[in-house]
């Protein structure tokens, strides 16, 4: 089994007054939320994410699309995308899109389940689907590294005989 090359990567839940942000282990196992940006102005919003990635030696940044329930770009879709754009320019970072329908309500759900009230707490809920948001394109990243590793055993096993 080939080692894994060391990830370090942002899971972004963007919202208009709020950023959700969770990071990730070196192996990109296991996401965790981090923090909540409270949004003031897009240059003391990057300058909050730049300290993070800084830190954290952040190679990419991973954001929830919230796409409609038919799968369409809607909308707010399209709007999340083009502030991740800017966010991603101004770090000077490549950003991956992940589907995030129901992440919200996914981390309502658990937060309830914590007796937690979502109502009270909506940075902890910011930061609870940032993190389910990269905790499924660790999940996905994994499953395809996985894939490509059982074709390759199979193919150096068919090279062999």
């Amino acid at each position: 089994m080939s080692s894994s090359p060391l990830i370090s990567a942002l899971g972004l839940d963007l919202g208009h007054k709020r950023i959700g942000v969770a990071g990730c282990d070196r192996l990109g196992l296991i996401a965790a939320g981090l923090t909540t940006v409270h949004r003031t102005s897009f240059e003391k919003d990057i300058a909050q994410l730049h300290q993070l990635v800084q830190s954290r030696e952040v190679t990419v940044l991973v954001v929830g699309l919230p796409y409609t329930m038919n799968g369409e770009m809607g909308t707010q879709a399209k709007r999340t995308q083009k502030l991740a754009q800017r966010i991603g320019s101004a770090l000077a970072l490549p950003i991956e899109y992940i589907d995030e329908r129901l992440t919200s309500v996914e981390a309502e759900g658990m937060l309830q389940a914590q007796r937690i009230s979502p109502s009270r707490n909506r940075g902890l809920i910011d930061r609870t689907a940032a993190c389910i948001i990269l905790q499924q394109w660790l999940d996905q990243r994994r499953q395809v590294s996985m894939s490509h590793e059982t074709i390759d055993n199979r193919e150096h096993r068919h090279s062999i005989h």
